[in-house]
């Protein structure tokens, strides 16, 4: 009986030292931002619909689907890769499309906490571009990537529908809840 009472208490602290954090998803954050009118930076709303789309190794491409009236949202980052491309596509109220390409430029940090836990990689963004056909620009903010959420990697300037000049027009009558 003390043994297996010994044992269980054993067991017990064994397990108790695996310090794997529950949040672990490594992802840049984005916010987005304007300037008022007085030109003191505030955050902003995504007014129109935005998809975000990536090439990827395992053949999931769409990164984020039909996001509207948010502030802030975070995009996952690959490891294989020392670039990223996204393409941004932003629907406003008229069926009307505006593509952007984001790229990153990073590097990778392998990331330990204990043999116990998934290996990963955290990653320092060494620059970041875009087009600016619906994006006005897109400030690096903190550099490095960690599964911190409370940290904003990149600032998001839209351009006011009537600054965007390249567009794509939707049939509506084609359109369905698949498609753009």
């Amino acid at each position: 009986m003390r043994v297996l009472l010994l044992l269980s208490i054993l067991f017990l602290f064994a397990c108790s030292s695996i310090d794997c954090p529950v949040k672990n998803t490594v992802a840049v954050y984005y916010d987005v931002k304007q300037y008022d009118d007085e030109g003191e930076l505030i955050a902003d709303t995504l007014k129109d619909t935005l998809w975000v789309w990536t090439q990827r190794s395992d053949g999931k491409d769409t990164l984020m689907n039909r996001l509207v009236d948010k502030t802030r949202f975070s995009l996952p980052i690959s490891y294989q890769h020392p670039e990223d491309v996204l393409i941004f596509a932003i629907r406003d109220t008229s069926l009307v499309i505006t593509l952007d390409t984001v790229w990153l430029k990073k590097e990778d940090i392998p990331h330990f906490e204990s043999v116990d836990c998934a290996a990963h990689y955290f990653h320092e963004l060494t620059s970041v571009r875009c087009t600016h056909n619906g994006i006005d620009s897109l400030v690096l903010h903190t550099s490095s990537v960690t599964y911190d959420d409370a940290v904003t990697n990149l600032q998001i300037f839209f351009k006011e529908r009537s600054q965007v000049t390249t567009y794509y027009e939707i049939d509506n009558e084609t359109e369905t809840d698949d498609t753009l």
